[in-house]
């Protein structure tokens, strides 16, 4: 069946059925649906989700960890070298999702190129993984808070992520995407800022005048000693910063999660994905060197609130301490006021995330088939709403006995995280196989990952190394303790079970590479693509929405 740009044709996702929409500009708000959602993401919101969308608190806070670990050395070596991992990761999921850019992404991937059960496991431990990281991120804001005053009611704050969360994300997929590209502004200006404060401080641009350079390099040295001494103690120093870097680098999943509901997926996803091996340079390897050149790993300052506090407020933020230790004023409370808004930006992107991940397991029927109703704007209401019960658990922090079950879950879902970089690298192996047993040429894919499968096999082993052996210190003499062993293995297990469970249950089989559907749902995108004009660039949308912004701001003055 042919179709033209004026009267195409589409597949739904559902059932193979022909339906006809009208030409859209890609450019415009409201983009017609392929499926129930429906793709608003314009190009600037696509890029900008890219750009911050994965940079939590993590990379200004929980970072310090990293370094107390060890040492500044260790830090910017292991941050170095997860980001390659990932990397590498990011080349494989980045050619299957701009040729599939399909709702659910490498969660349905995994169900209909390698295995159902593969797909069920890798479903419900991201959705487990997102909901859970809800209450925490909001919990860590109340926190966060009380570097200004201690007395601001708890339930407070929790009642008001809750509804700003539901209003950004209830009505249209446009408003999560405005959110995220104002909230994602704001850490972009956050880590400059922080940036150009590391380098005028330590060539002497300070209070005191101290070019203190490189010096914590020096003394008390560039690499720490962790769990024993000698050379095996700044090895196992360089683990424990590598297991910082694992929970901090991220973000190929989360641009795979969104191609769904972007405007002219092959175009901005493609270009979103690009970004992600200078971001991994730009943000996390270079943002690990400044902490290692403001703060020694062994400052009383940092020791203490990480013994006392942990990383959950502001105050243990070596930036922040750094500016303390120099008598620099004013800037720590700009710099925990843009964290305050990383914070929720973390959280909102959690939102979102859970509740696509909870809907494309209901069109696998992994999920109940009721939740896969939408609005008219695109939304999964259903899914939002269960996503939602979520964030309630925040006003466990109301107790200080209670809230202890929110890190009690955080902790048991650690290696979730890890774990979805595993099932990327193992679905690109089965994607790649098939390729090659239908005889399809790689070089006529919308988008090519260099060097492959070599590629991601390198980045598949040593994520799979990092996922069983980022616990092993629980096994050292002395060490055991069983809420740490839990705390790095329970999602494993929980996995495994959840693998054999829909296996046993529904006596699936592993794909094999000539039967792998590469058809699915590549009519519908085709065609949608080829009704609409591309896109445009980068900064054409971000200049184009700003004079668009001027303008009602015009009309609004002149009407008064």
């Amino acid at each position: 069946m042919e179709f033209s740009k004026s009267n195409p044709v589409v597949y739904d996702q559902k059932g193979g059925e022909e339906s006809t929409f009208q030409r859209t500009s890609s450019n415009e708000g409201d983009i017609e649906e392929v499926g129930n959602l429906h793709r608003s993401l314009n190009n600037r919101q696509v890029q900008w989700i890219a750009i911050g969308g994965s940079i939590g608190t993590a990379l200004f806070v929980s970072i310090a960890w990293g370094l107390t670990a060890g040492g500044p050395g260790s830090l910017f070596l292991a941050f170095f070298f997860y980001s390659c991992v990932i990397g590498s990761i990011n080349s494989g999921i980045a050619e299957m999702t701009v040729f599939m850019p399909v709702s659910g992404s490498f969660l349905r991937y995994a169900g209909v190129w390698v295995d159902e059960a593969f797909g069920f496991m890798a479903g419900w431990n991201f959705f487990l993984y997102e909901a859970i990281l809800i209450p925490f991120e909001i919990s860590a804001l109340c926190l966060v808070l009380q570097f200004w005053r201690d007395d601001i009611p708890v339930w407070a704050v929790c009642l008001g992520c809750i509804v700003l969360y539901g209003l950004i994300n209830a009505f249209a997929v446009g408003w999560y995407g405005e959110a995220e590209f104002w909230l994602s502004s704001g850490k972009v200006i956050l880590i400059l800022i922080l940036f150009s404060f590391t380098f005028i401080t330590m060539v002497g641009g300070n209070p005191q005048h101290d070019a203190y350079g490189f010096r914590y390099w020096k003394t008390p040295g560039a690499f720490a000693e962790s769990v024993t001494t000698g050379s095996l103690g700044k090895f196992q120093g360089f683990l424990g910063s590598l297991w910082v870097a694992a929970w901090t680098v991220c973000g190929p999943e989360y641009i795979a999660m969104i191609s769904a509901e972007a405007v002219y997926p092959r175009v901005t996803i493609k270009q979103a994905f690009k970004t992600v091996y200078w971001r991994f340079g730009f943000f996390f390897i270079l943002g690990a060197l400044c902490v290692g050149i403001l703060v020694p790993y062994n400052d009383e300052t940092l020791l203490n609130v990480l013994d006392t506090q942990g990383t959950a407020t502001g105050a243990a933020s070596p930036y922040i301490i750094a500016m303390q230790n120099l008598g620099v004023g004013g800037l720590p409370h700009l710099v925990n006021a843009l964290l305050v808004t990383s914070i929720f930006s973390a959280g909102n992107t959690y939102c979102y995330m859970a509740t696509r991940s909870l809907y494309s397991l209901s069109l696998q029927r992994q999920a109940p088939k009721f939740l896969r109703r939408t609005s008219k704007s695109g939304i999964p209401w259903l899914c939002f709403g269960i996503t939602m019960v979520f964030p309630f658990l925040s006003f466990l922090q109301v107790s200080a006995n209670s809230a202890q079950a929110i890190k009690w879950l955080i902790n048991l879902v650690t290696a979730s995280q890890v774990l979805n970089y595993v099932i990327m690298g193992t679905t690109y192996i089965f994607f790649f196989r098939a390729l090659k047993a239908q005889g399809i040429d790689r070089r006529t894919l919308p988008y090519r990952g260099w060097c492959q499968p070599y590629v991601n096999i390198f980045g598949l082993i040593f994520v799979s190394i990092i996922v069983v052996v980022q616990g092993y210190s629980v096994f050292l003499p002395g060490n055991w303790d069983v809420g740490t062993f839990f705390t790095y293995y329970t999602m494993i297990f929980v996995c495994i079970l959840l693998f054999g469970f829909w296996k046993i249950f529904k006596k699936t089989k592993f794909v094999r590479p000539e039967e792998a559907d590469l058809v699915w749902e590549k009519p519908a995108i085709d065609a949608y693509e080829a009704s609409i004009d591309p896109p445009l660039g980068l900064w054409e949308d971000i200049w184009v929405s700003t004079l668009e912004v001027l303008r009602i701001k015009k009309r609004s003055v002149h009407h008064v």
